[in-house]
């Protein structure tokens, strides 16, 4: 126990010794604390349901399981998808784009530190009690959300894991591009200052797509320190960078990317009822949040 409490003593002051290892560590440093946040900051402002992310920005990764559906229906944070036919010059749409304090956010551990942090459901209650959550807690909860969904099995064509350090997450994208083949990170950037949440975003030139044969898809989940829901699909998956113009003069430089083939998803899944559609019957398209990297086969990445 008080090697696990030096451990993450020694996390928390992390971010700046990320800057001393590669140049792709570099980028994905930069993606991760200048545009957003390292992780789900675990808050008691969750909602019942353990953590709003659920169903919305790693709603994908969750296609398969029935709690991806939650109280959407009066909830913008859901507001994040569309069909592969609305990504065009001139359309506007409502988009939910959370905007995140990075001092306030939970920090990337490096392997060396995270492995020696129990990840298990099966350990949950040694780990609220090294944590300081009791168990009826709003972040109990979503430490319990957040293990289910990373023991829970994949869907068919779907290969995952949860990354707890950024060594363990560029261990599983080299696993699924290869380990010759180099790679980069795309993500979304906030190119204005606003504080809006939600609002009507106008797409401002045609969207450029990003030729992506493979690519990986990473998501924050809420935990006390940075964990990353990552996974690939083998079916095909297309990736765009859409500039968008909001009402209040927002400009982001967002990361879209449709999903072909949704017949393996839940029919519970929130993206079928924002769009009115069922499993199968069309693409679905959703647009990443600053702090969930997308990583592509660098020869093809432009």
């Amino acid at each position: 126990m008080n090697k696990m409490a030096r451990t993450l003593n020694k996390g928390r002051n992390m971010p700046s010794g990320l800057a001393l290892w590669s140049p792709l560590l570099h980028l994905l440093v930069l993606v991760l604390c200048v545009q957003g946040t390292g992780g789900r900051k675990m808050s008691e402002t969750q909602d019942g349901d353990g953590h709003e992310t659920t169903h919305t920005e790693h709603a994908h990764a969750h296609a398969h399981h029935p709690s991806s559906h939650m109280h959407h229906h009066m909830d913008p944070s859901v507001m994040i998808f569309l069909t592969l036919e609305d990504l065009k010059e001139g359309k506007t749409m409502a988009i939910y784009f959370p905007k995140r304090n990075p001092s306030k956010s939970p920090h990337l551990l490096p392997r060396e530190e995270a492995d020696q942090i129990p990840f298990s459901s099966k350990q949950l209650l040694h780990l609220l009690h090294f944590f300081s959550f009791s168990q009826d807690s709003p972040q109990a909860k979503a430490m319990e959300d957040t293990l289910r969904e990373c023991e829970i099995e994949p869907i068919k064509g779907e290969i995952k894991s949860c990354a707890t350090s950024l060594e363990s997450m560029l261990d599983f994208t080299r696993g699924v591009f290869g380990v010759d083949t180099p790679f980069s990170v795309v993500a979304t950037a906030h190119l204005t200052n606003s504080t809006t949440n939600f609002q009507n975003y106008t797409i401002l030139e045609e969207p450029k797509e990003i030729s992506a044969p493979k690519m990986v898809a990473c998501h924050t989940m809420p935990y006390p320190y940075a964990v990353f829901y990552c996974h690939s699909q083998q079916s095909v998956n297309r990736v765009f960078k859409v500039l968008l113009g909001g009402e209040d003069g927002d400009r982001v430089e967002a990361v879209a990317v449709c999903h072909l083939d949704t017949s393996q998803w839940s029919p519970n899944h929130a993206s079928f009822s924002v769009l009115r559609t069922k499993p199968g019957a069309s693409a679905v398209c959703h647009f990443f949040p600053a702090d969930n990297p997308v990583w592509v086969p660098l020869s093809t990445s432009m």
